[in-house]
């Protein structure tokens, strides 16, 4: 019962909420019990976001994931996959650093992919309005966070202490709205465009007031989105020597690149049935098992499939994906209670 009790009140914990105050007015970095006090309140700021305030890997993403974030990362990474995969390369040490600093900062790890749709994590990077490096800082906003910006010097390109100074940074923003979201949304915008989206509409959730916000916040929230999805799973992308384009984890699709480029995909995991969601995204059956063949085989087997569709198609799959599985689930229920054909014994007479 504890427990539960804090999922509800401890992203409004006093004694949190005092650590992190301490370390936006001393510009400390917290020591390992200030940490966990900020983290035991910080953790539940995805709460809009994942279903159990929080990502969990060991969970299928989605299980986990809010419904109304797919749309967010099917129609992102139809865009930009290739290039978050070519990244996920070589981020490995970067993120390392990143966590290791938040840690000590009470963070959750996946802010981590903040500095992903910032920078793609260089420190050369610098935007046409003068922010730079991994989290593109404006100078002002650096300086305020212990970060010199002068003539001869800019530590905003200095990976470990910009990182520092983001995790301040993020910790303040956080006080302010207590979710990780309306946090990414005012990284992007500023604080202002977000009280004034959450006064027009009268919500804190970023879903109901996301339309309130200027498209480029929105969209920034959609990047992270799609980014941590695409960070956290074994998605794969390359060319085989077969003529085969198409490779995943749970199978291999004939199916050319440019084709592939049109498309949208979803990891999709529970008791869906191939024909079902063919009949209902009103698809020719031979289709859609081309480009997602054996679904059924894989899903039974792994528990998870990358499904493969046009984007049209799979808009109606996402309006209707809860309606599809239903579906699915009473037709398994209707087969299994077929009674089996008994063997009949040649001794005993048939009525």
């Amino acid at each position: 019962m504890a427990e539960a009790c804090d999922k509800d009140t401890l992203h409004r914990s006093a004694a949190g909420q005092n650590q992190i105050n301490k370390v936006l007015e001393k510009g400390i970095v917290p020591d390992v019990i200030q940490a966990v006090e900020i983290e035991r309140i910080t953790r539940y700021g995805f709460k809009d976001l994942f279903n159990a305030y929080g990502y969990d890997s060991g969970i299928p993403y989605a299980d986990q994931i809010n419904p109304k974030a797919e749309l967010y990362m099917s129609s992102y990474l139809q865009n930009h996959q290739r290039q978050l995969l070519e990244l996920k390369e070589y981020s490995l040490p970067y993120f390392k650093l990143i966590e290791h600093v938040f840690r000590q900062y009470g963070l959750p790890p996946e802010l981590k992919y903040l500095a992903v749709i910032e920078s793609h994590l260089k420190v050369s990077a610098t935007s046409h309005a003068g922010a730079a490096g991994p989290w593109q800082f404006m100078p002002e906003t650096a300086r305020r966070y212990g970060l010199e910006v002068s003539k001869g010097m800019d530590e905003r390109r200095d990976f470990f202490r910009s990182t520092h100074a983001a995790a301040k940074f993020l910790l303040k923003l956080f006080r302010e709205f207590n979710d990780w979201l309306l946090v990414i949304a005012a990284y992007n915008g500023g604080e202002g465009r977000v009280y004034q989206a959450m006064k027009k509409s009268q919500e804190r959730n970023f879903w109901n007031l996301q339309h309130y916000l200027p498209e480029e916040s929105r969209n920034h929230v959609k990047k992270f989105i799609a980014t941590h999805y695409l960070m956290e799973n074994d998605v794969k992308e390359k060319k085989v020597n077969t003529g085969l384009h198409w490779q995943s984890p749970l199978g291999t699709r004939k199916i050319g690149q440019k084709e592939i480029d049109s498309m949208t995909t979803l990891t999709i995991s529970g008791k869906y049935m191939a024909s079902i969601i063919a009949t209902t995204i009103e698809m020719i059956p031979e289709e859609f098992d081309r480009i997602n063949p054996d679904l059924d085989l894989l899903l039974e087997k792994t528990g998870q499939y990358d499904l493969l569709l046009p984007e049209n198609k799979m808009k109606i799959f996402l309006s209707r994906k809860y309606e599809i599985l239903q579906a699915c689930v009473q037709q398994i229920l209707k087969d299994s209670d077929t009674p089996s054909p008994k063997t009949l014994r040649p001794d005993k007479p048939v009525h």
